[in-house]
């Protein structure tokens, strides 16, 4: 997202999209996964392989983008990559970390998502009409 100046304003930046992504991430748990972001974790994918890797983006429709990445093929071979991008439909499962408190972490990107709605000169994203 950028400002009237034209810089980039990082901590909104991460939440940044569109008014619809940022509807689907609050009213559901992909803004969950959207926390790990900075974190190792582990994908389990539809097709039985695993990816292992530091989480760089997780949209809204739980496309996840990671970096440093063990795969695992489901026969068993392992390949490091240095960025992996899984789409949503592809996702079986994501290991949240044991050390990751869930409801601090909600909470963190609920606000995130707030702040990017009331960002601005006082335009309010779904806004009350006034009669």
């Amino acid at each position: 997202m950028e400002s009237e100046e034209g810089t980039r304003t990082p901590a909104l930046a991460e939440v940044a999209g569109s008014i619809r992504e940022r509807t689907i991430a609050e009213n559901s748990l992909v803004i969950l996964l959207q926390g790990l972001q900075g974190q190792v974790t582990t994908v389990d994918l539809r097709d039985e392989s695993t990816a292992r890797g530091r989480v760089v983006n997780v949209d809204a429709f739980m496309n996840v983008r990671l970096e440093e990445v063990l795969y695992r093929d489901r026969r068993g071979r392992l390949t490091q990559l240095q960025d992996f991008f899984v789409t949503g439909r592809n996702v079986r499962y994501v290991h949240i970390p044991d050390h990751l408190d869930i409801m601090e972490t909600i909470q963190t990107q609920l606000a995130k998502i707030h702040r990017v709605r009331n960002f601005g000169s006082g335009r309010k994203e779904y806004a009350k009409k006034k009669n």
